[in-house]
């Protein structure tokens, strides 16, 4: 039997990342297809450091854990999910769909570093999280292009309007503009498929962004 098939959702915050993976597995159940929905962090017992940084207990900023470190948190955490939740069903041929992957590692960690640093920790994850832990790599990478004016719209309509419930990522501004260039950037470079989530000054309809991202899937 042949593996399946992973289909790997990406964007920065606010992208809507999460919600088209639910909608995706939807249309594609209805339609008899074998799926699985998976998505990063996990938020289980394997994430747990990833939930401390993310609450600002290593420090308030984005910049005060380096890239290779908070990678590792994010690492174990899809390498203990693979192991324990959806080996088996993309062994089994299953067509796995996730929210974020090491490709959310190479947006939100290289952004930390520059020059050839940066193209060496890039080449360093990939070896990290394929070569080394083994984890499969993407059929297909869909990149989410949201402007992040309108991901942190979105964001705070998420929160009600409550800043403070934002994680060190999300409050950092100037993070997130830098981290929406750094994805543009490798988005053109490792040709991933970019679909655009505005028209205009419009944030596209949920719906319409579906029927692009399925459009690609179901080639």
């Amino acid at each position: 039997m042949s593996k399946g098939k992973l289909i790997v959702i990406e964007g920065v915050d606010g992208s809507g990342k999460s919600t088209q993976v639910s909608l995706v597995c939807e249309a594609l159940k209805a339609k008899g297809k074998k799926v699985k929905q998976i998505s990063f962090p996990t938020y289980t017992k394997s994430s747990a450091l990833i939930e401390m940084y993310l609450a600002g207990e290593f420090g308030q900023s984005a910049d005060d854990v380096n890239a290779y470190a908070a990678s590792t948190f994010y690492a174990v955490d899809r390498y203990a999910s693979y192991m324990s939740d959806w080996k088996n069903d993309y062994d089994e041929g299953a067509l796995v769909i996730t929210a974020r992957y090491t490709t959310s590692n190479a947006i939100h960690q290289s952004v930390k570093l520059e020059g050839e640093e940066r193209e060496r920790y890039l080449s360093w994850l990939e070896d990290y999280e394929y070569g080394l832990m083994g984890l499969p790599r993407p059929d297909e990478i869909i990149f989410l292009d949201m402007p992040i004016e309108k991901g942190q719209e979105l964001l705070s309509k998420r929160y009600g309007n409550v800043e403070s419930k934002k994680d060190v990522h999300e409050r950092d501004i100037a993070y997130q503009k830098k981290c929406y260039d750094n994805a543009v950037d490798i988005s053109e470079r490792l040709g991933w498929h970019r679909i655009d989530c505005v028209d205009g000054d419009r944030i596209k309809a949920i719906d319409e962004i579906t029927k692009e991202i399925l459009d690609v899937i179901e080639y």
